[in-house]
């Protein structure tokens, strides 16, 4: 079980604020009490920032300020409107998750647990059952939303795939024997450059292996890598790409540590690694495929696969990004919480 966290590094307070406010339809009038914002005249109030706040952020930071706070409540408030804009669309189009929907999920995220461990879960991230069901549902209504209205209209031709091997075709002549991997990585300390879906981010060590833990736990439930890696891993180079790194040579896992070595090179092709504690942070490997050297044929049913899922995966990150940027557009977005922040800060002046 995965919970999104939030936090990029402190900017200045107003030019943050200025990124993270969106429209402000009605803001110049005094805002409903107990609403942090509103998305086409639904609410989401301020004990419900407060509640997500708590459950993203279970573990009191040592020494964050009040700005720094104040910033991660912007980001998430930012993310609820997000997510509230798509399960109104989700809503309108009759693909709410339905109560069978959110069951099956919910005893696949307790199957790695006994009772007492996920009970205990839930404590440290100061949830109840229906947090947790209610969360649910949102993430499958929203994931049903993408789908038909994203991914189920994305097509890859045989021509595209000719044409992306012509143009890369070098890249498909191997000098030496290849690892085609991919990752999802877990760091203790938030890097502002990540931009998973879930804008998700472990603050501290203990945040980290929690994360990395769970997401363990859900690959060992049969989850996609590479969608667990779009939206949780926290390497800004592969994240947007399913964790995918690319070929890599024999030579260069040689300079990695031995035990990383040996590991990589006891996994099979698909074959995942356990959690494994690097200086980095928390990383899970998958090795997708091992390749001899030499110059890989457009015929061969794994060259014209890895260039069908990097083209797919291209196409659906753009679609999406342009998708949630459009349903922003057309929504009535009044968030009256970032707007408190810019007053109370012009009053300090």
């Amino acid at each position: 079980m995965v919970f999104s966290v939030m936090k990029l590094d402190l900017l200045p307070l107003c030019a943050c604020a200025a990124l993270l406010l969106g429209p402000l339809t009605g803001c110049k009038r005094t805002p409903p009490a107990n609403v942090a914002a509103m998305v086409n005249n639904r609410s989401i109030t301020t004990t419900e920032l407060e509640k997500t706040y708590n459950s993203q952020f279970p573990a009191s930071q040592e020494g964050s300020s009040e700005d720094q706070v104040m910033m991660q409540k912007l980001e998430l408030l930012r993310n609820m409107i997000d997510s509230e804009i798509m399960l109104q669309r989700a809503e309108k189009l009759g693909l709410l998750a339905s109560d069978a929907d959110v069951q099956t999920k919910l005893n696949e995220f307790k199957a790695p647990y006994t009772k007492e461990e996920f009970d205990r879960v839930l404590a440290n991230r100061k949830m109840t059952l229906e947090d947790l069901k209610s969360q649910i549902r949102k993430e499958l209504s929203i994931q049903k939303l993408i789908n038909k209205e994203i991914t189920s209209h994305i097509t890859i031709t045989d021509a595209d795939v000719a044409n992306f091997y012509t143009v890369n075709k070098a890249s498909f002549n191997l000098a030496e024997p290849q690892i085609h991997m991919a990752q999802i990585l877990v760091t203790p300390l938030p890097d502002p450059n990540v931009h998973n879906l879930k804008n998700s981010k472990a603050q501290n060590d203990t945040e980290a292996k929690q994360k990395i833990q769970d997401i363990a736990a859900r690959l060992k439930q049969g989850e996609d890598f590479t969608m667990l890696a779009q939206n949780y891993s926290e390497d800004p180079n592969t994240a947007a790409n399913g964790g995918d790194m690319g070929f890599i040579p024999e030579s260069a896992l040689e300079k990695a540590n031995a035990e990383l070595r040996k590991l990589v090179a006891s996994l099979p092709p698909g074959g995942v690694s356990p959690v494994i504690h690097t200086q980095e942070g928390y990383r899970i490997l998958k090795v997708i495929s091992k390749e001899p050297a030499g110059q890989r044929e457009l015929t061969d049913p794994r060259v014209q696969q890895n260039i069908r899922e990097t083209l797919l995966n291209r196409k659906d990150q753009l679609l999406k990004a342009a998708y949630y940027e459009v349903a922003r557009n057309e929504a009535k977005v009044a968030n009256y919480f970032a707007k408190n922040v810019l007053d109370n800060a012009s009053k300090t002046k």
